[in-house]
């Protein structure tokens, strides 16, 4: 230790001798911290901020929500939730029961399957964005009406306006079709096959909850979820080519 104090002092007389004030070390910024990114990860920061806060502007707008029947039986309107700047967005139909109490997506039995296929592509939950197309739950867990999409798609449009997932996965027939625009489409033609979505590529898939009915069926998804890390894969590569 004696020595280590010696060698500063020899130091600190050197750079006096010169006839420096203060050292000439600038302290390194907070946004070069070890582990970060420097000024991008500074820029990321901000822009998380902003997508945040565009995501609550949303839901306040949304507010105690009455244009459509739902309003009536809800206990909680179910927002989404997840990472504003995710590459992945998952896309549901409808709250289910344990969802209308939790007022969070996906938390049920079909839940807990769309978290384990998250952690199977090597993500958590919090690194993708977690939705549905209605925002309340529809009685006895039936689909939602033409009118009860209608009036509450919107906001599930504008979710992926700001958050612009490189990728959306769509789970189950109603979100496939209201958001390719076609209501007559079926899961077992178009599962598995990319559609885009204004610019971002949409991998349909089943629901959770029909894997739990037909758990026959789970290796399809994770072929769908495989198709999509492919093709995240193969963006990182050309960007990283040009770069």
């Amino acid at each position: 230790m004696a020595n280590i104090a010696d060698e500063i002092k020899s130091v600190l007389k050197f750079y006096q001798a010169l006839g420096f004030e203060m050292l000439p070390i600038t302290p390194p910024s907070p946004a070069f911290s070890k582990g970060g990114k420097g000024r991008f990860e500074k820029r990321e920061r901000g822009e998380i901020n902003d997508k945040q806060a565009a995501l609550n502007a949303l839901r306040e707008e949304i507010g105690n929500c009455k244009r459509c029947r739902l309003s009536t039986g809800r206990t909680n309107i179910v927002f989404g939730e997840g990472n504003p700047r995710a590459r992945i967005m998952f896309i549901g139909e409808a709250p289910g029961r344990e969802e209308d109490i939790q007022a969070r997506p996906f938390v049920g039995d079909a839940g807990m399957l769309l978290t384990r296929l998250i952690e199977k592509m090597g993500l958590k939950r919090n690194d993708v964005y977690i939705a549905n197309i209605v925002k309340c739950r529809p009685p006895m867990n039936r689909d939602p009406e033409r009118g009860e999409i209608e009036n509450c798609r919107r906001f599930a449009e504008e979710q992926i306006e700001i958050i612009n997932p490189e990728v959306i996965i769509s789970l189950g027939r109603i979100s496939a079709q209201t958001l390719i625009g076609n209501a007559g489409l079926k899961m077992t033609a178009i599962r598995g096959n990319f559609f885009d979505y204004n610019g971002i590529p949409l991998m349909p898939t089943f629901h959770p909850a029909y894997l739990l009915r037909n758990p026959k069926d789970k290796w399809l998804t994770w072929s769908d979820a495989q198709k999509v890390l492919d093709r995240l894969k193969k963006k990182d590569r050309s960007e990283t080519e040009v770069a």
